[in-house]
This record gives structure tokens, C-alpha cells and sequence, in this order.
């Protein structure tokens, strides 16, 4: 699992290869990842949008925006989460995300961004180095 604080919120991302869903012959390969958003702090506040950027392990590198996540954006109030699963391809077998999430504050307003940790995307047949 992979985690970031900022700003008392919290954000934990845990991936999953689907080897039903990829295929090497048609270098496809594709993962699912669950989010877990915890507001730990004193303040509501509302997710707006979200920034990844996708980099496969040949270096390629996709930049994602939209509103929200999974269609909602959620008002966390303190000490409450928010957890959805969505899922990204690439065309290697392996590499990584990371990203931002837009906030606001629902008393005054204030945007902050927070961040999304960097996770790896793994398959099946791939070596990790640990350094």
C-alpha cells in the first residue's frame, strides 16, 4: 500500500494487476487501483478534480485531468473517507502513477491541492530492485 498526508488528509492507494482483463500477445495489461481519501483534519472539505500522469516502462507518459473521481466529487467532513476503485491500461507491463487531487474547503472556499502518493504497477512477471 502507498500513502501520502497533506494537510491532514490522507490519501492511500493500493493497485492490482487483472490478468483477465490483459493480454501480452496484444500488449495490453491492465490494473485496477483502490483509493482511500481519510480527513483527518478539522475542516469539510470537497474533492473538485484530479491530475495523473501515466508513465509506462518505456518512459511514456499520459497526463490525465477531469472533475472529480468516478463521477462523484465527495465532501469529506472530519474524520471521514471516501474509497473508490477505478483502473488504468498501459501497453507495457509495467510503471507507475502519481497525481494530485484538487480541494476545497466548504466553510471558506480555499482550494489546496493534495497530493496522490506514487505507486508502481507491477504484473505478474515483473522483477522489483530494491535499492
Amino acid at each position: 500500500m502507498y500513502r501520502a498526508v497533506t494537510r491532514q488528509i490522507e490519501v492511500t492507494v493500493e493497485p492490482n494487476f487483472l490478468p483477465e482483463r490483459s493480454s501480452l500477445e496484444k500488449r495490453q495489461f491492465f490494473w485496477s487501483y483502490t483509493v482511500v481519501i481519510t480527513n483527518s483534519g478539522a475542516e469539510t472539505v470537497q474533492l473538485k478534480t484530479r491530475h495523473w500522469i501515466i508513465t509506462d516502462a518505456s518512459g511514456r507518459m499520459q497526463e490525465v485531468r477531469g472533475e472529480g473521481v468516478v463521477g462523484e466529487q465527495p465532501v469529506l467532513g472530519p474524520g471521514e473517507r471516501f474509497e473508490y476503485t477505478s483502473g488504468v491500461p498501459l501497453p507495457t507491463a509495467s510503471g507507475f502513477m502519481e497525481g494530485t487531487y484538487q480541494m476545497v474547503t466548504t466553510d471558506t472556499g480555499e482550494p489546496f491541492e493534495i497530493d496522490v502518493p506514487a505507486f508502481s504497477l507491477d504484473g505478474p512477471d515483473s522483477r522489483r530492485t530494491l535499492n
